[in-house]
């Protein structure tokens, strides 16, 4: 399976474009469709990107795209009708289908170190959210009246445990159009964001005999609480510019594994293709679950998008996704894509956790996915927040010229190397004194005393104008305490 996709900005639809056999550009997007529909990746009836949006999207010339769409309907695999846009045909050909699931057996967010007590910043450059003035309220007005409307009165009761039925039927759909990911609707569960999806996917390998998870080291920090409260021992792996050291993994006896291969948090690096490839072979050597914790790779700048790890090992990979960092964390709402001999297991977690997340939320976000309102806002926000990186990053060339920063090609933060002599925490108190929150990046690291000096910014919820000030108070705050 490619790791490495699309040209440019991200696709609605994650194709391999690479030169392959001497295939010209239109048979690669052929071949990547045409597999994608095999694959049940793109199952029946899924919406393709018009013509022209796709075209741009992949910075190719919209009569390639034109061309390779009017072969595929040739061969039966697509359909266009007036009014409706192109879609995959209900007979299109495919693989088998799998057989059916059998009948199931029976510190919350440790705030940064702050100057004081009392006193609120008027600037918070905390890391990796959405900016809540670019929620879609419009849109998520209009699905969850027509969801409430909708729903029939028998429906009104307690949700099902594994979630909504259209909702998991969207999501699979749009994770395997997007991200590349191998699933069905009835291998899918619905969460309450994923913290919650780690925390029952921790209690069904605890009552399944495991003792001990790998993490990377760094890694967001409350995840690895999450998992000691939970009842296992997080053991950290360290991470580099090539992500997870997979090579560390055989020295500890670890039933599974934590990893965001898609960008790492804080340091915002990738998981590369070797690695990939041995972190898959671990896992399948050692009988063990890989745990894919793919918060924000719907945000990508300057670099190629990656595919979600799970579509290179199904069995092997439990893909957890939330709407927290791409749309809003006050949706609470996750979902777990786990492999088939897992699924009951934490099914069962789940029911005896809160008996099904919320029903009218869930079906109104399927309709949010379904109706191509999510592709959509995604498209209008990459540009704004690629705008916003790039005015912090011009900031802190300018008024910090002694830092560096990482992580810059994807998500919603900056990691913020600073230099060895300053103290983070001072630097942090001064800042905070001068009305701006930051968050020191040591809390992350499993030994935090043995961090290098950094910070985590967060350039998502501010103004262009509202980071450069930002960064001159910080510039001035670090002059303050003498290391300027």
């Amino acid at each position: 399976m490619p790791e490495r996709t699309n040209h440019g900005f991200p696709s609605d639809v994650l194709v391999d474009l690479r030169s392959a056999h001497g295939r010209g550009l239109r048979e690669r997007l052929e071949h990547g469709l045409r597999g994608a529909i095999q694959d049940r990746r793109l199952v029946a009836g899924a919406a393709l990107p018009p013509t022209r949006v796709l075209a741009t999207e992949l910075g190719i010339s919209r009569s390639v795209v034109v061309e390779a769409y009017g072969n595929l309907a040739a061969d039966g695999y697509l359909e266009s009708r007036q009014g409706a846009g192109t879609r995959v045909r209900a007979d299109s050909p495919q693989e088998a289908p799998r057989p059916p699931r059998p009948e199931p057996a029976m510190d919350f967010f440790r705030r940064p170190r702050q100057a004081s007590p009392t006193g609120a910043p008027a600037i918070r450059l905390l890391g990796g959210l959405p900016d809540p003035a670019l929620f879609p309220r419009t849109q998520w007005l209009r699905h969850y009246r027509a969801a409430l409307a909708e729903l029939p009165d028998p429906d009104l009761t307690y949700p099902s445990t594994l979630g909504a039925q259209p909702l998991r039927e969207a999501l699979s759909a749009y994770l395997g159009r997007v991200r590349g990911v191998a699933t069905e609707p009835d291998r899918m569960l619905v969460c309450a964001g994923f913290t919650q999806g780690l925390t029952l996917i921790c209690r069904a390998l605890g009552r399944a005999g495991a003792r001990r998870m790998a993490v990377e080291d760094p890694c967001f920090g409350l995840h690895r609480r999450a998992i000691a409260m939970a009842g296992l021992e997080p053991v950290p792996i360290a991470v580099d510019a090539h992500g997870l050291d997979t090579a560390l993994l055989d020295d500890h006896d670890v039933a599974a594994v934590l990893v965001a291969p898609a960008h790492s948090y804080p340091t915002g690096a990738t998981l590369d293709v070797r690695r990939r490839r041995d972190l898959v072979a671990w896992a399948r050597r050692r009988d063990a679950l890989i745990v894919e914790d793919d918060y924000d790779a719907e945000f990508r700048y300057d670099r190629v998008p990656i595919g979600a790890l799970q579509g290179l090992a199904p069995d092997r990979v439990a893909y957890v996704g939330t709407a927290s960092k791409t749309v809003s964390p006050a949706l609470r709402l996750g979902w777990i894509a786990a492999p088939a001999h897992l699924l009951d297991a934490i099914e069962r977690e789940k029911r005896f956790d809160d008996m099904g997340s919320s029903l009218l939320e869930q079906v109104a976000f399927a309709r949010f996915v379904d109706s191509g309102d999510l592709a959509r806002y995604l498209r209008r926000v990459r540009p704004i927040y690629r705008g916003r990186r790039d005015a912090a990053i011009a900031a802190l060339a300018e008024l910090l010229p002694a830092v560096r920063w990482h992580g810059a090609a994807a998500g919603l933060h900056l990691h913020v190397t600073l230099p060895e002599h300053v103290d983070e925490r001072a630097l942090a108190l001064a800042a905070h004194e001068r009305g701006v929150l930051l968050e020191d990046a040591a809390w992350h690291w499993a030994r935090p005393k043995q961090a290098p000096p950094s910070l985590v910014l967060g350039y998502g919820s501010l103004s262009e104008p509202l980071m450069r000030k930002a960064l001159a108070l910080v510039a001035d705050a670090l002059d303050a305490v003498g290391h300027g």
